[in-house]
């Protein structure tokens, strides 16, 4: 059970949302939003709250979580000046929805890994959404699904993870390999060309088929990149701090050896 102080506070956050969307005396900014022009803020709190588990701080974890808190609250509250949906139906939604999902919890079902909980999920959610049609148990209508909800990487991600589960796979790691080489030989040659639309094809291709030499060596693509780019911007403040003038000011050679030296030195902490 929450305690009497969590309640209040939630409570208190609700009236301060309410406030801010008062005609009387609400603020602009808070009264010029729609669900639609806040959409950006929900990906970006949603990110920084990932950004700060992964760092580990729990004050920032805790401050993230409220900003993410606050984009639910006021989008509900939107909902609810046109009538459309309250805050206390959507806490009822998802609490109903867990307790459908979970009848190894909360029902008399039985189940032995965590592999029978996720097959069970699956089952109940298809149900629900009412996926029963030959079209709605497709493996394309499903995979539509991510493609639309998701970012692109993780998107692609699970788009090979099902397709492969659903038996599109190769034999052995040498049948991704090839395919790596036709399709990074397609890229280059739309790159001799003019066509935009073909050079982007192409490189969609390329990119898709990396990211199942990730899965099939077991690693995760988006984590890949995330490191990548913090490398990237560590090895150039190395860079920076060092350099004595514009890094236009430099050759090409000059900034090569400033590169390696920054790489060397963050290697060796």
């Amino acid at each position: 059970m929450l305690q009497p102080s969590t309640l209040a506070a939630l409570q208190e956050l609700i009236e301060v949302v309410a406030k801010l969307r008062s005609p009387d005396g609400g603020c602009p900014w808070d009264l010029a939003q729609t669900p639609q022009t806040l959409t950006p803020y929900v990906i970006e709190e949603a990110y920084e709250v990932v950004d700060a588990i992964k760092n580990g701080d729990k004050e920032a974890i805790a401050e993230e979580l409220g900003d993410l808190l606050l984009q639910v609250v006021l989008q509900a509250q939107i909902a609810s000046e046109s009538g459309q949906f309250s805050l206390e139906e959507v806490a009822q939604g998802i609490t109903q929805k867990l307790i459908r999902r979970h009848p190894h919890v909360f029902g008399d079902v039985e189940v032995q890994n965590v592999e029978e909980v996720r097959q069970n999920w699956e089952q109940i959610k298809a149900t629900e959404k009412g996926e029963t049609t030959p079209e709605s148990r497709s493996l394309s209508h499903k995979l539509s699904s991510y493609a639309r909800k998701l970012p692109p990487l993780m998107a692609a991600m699970k788009i090979s993870q099902k397709a492969a589960a659903a038996g599109f796979e190769w034999e052995n790691i040498d049948g991704v390999w090839a395919k790596f080489q036709e399709e990074l030989a397609e890229f280059q040659a739309a790159l001799a060309t003019d066509d935009k639309a073909h050079q982007q094809a192409e490189l969609g291709d390329l990119l898709f088929t990396v990211i199942n030499l990730a899965r099939w060596y077991d690693l995760e693509p988006a984590d890949a990149l995330d490191e990548t780019n913090l490398r990237f911007i560590q090895r150039l403040q190395k860079m920076e701090s060092v350099a004595d003038r514009p890094f236009s000011d430099y050759t090409l050679d000059e900034l090569e050896t400033l590169w390696q030296q920054a790489k060397s030195q963050l290697k060796s902490h």
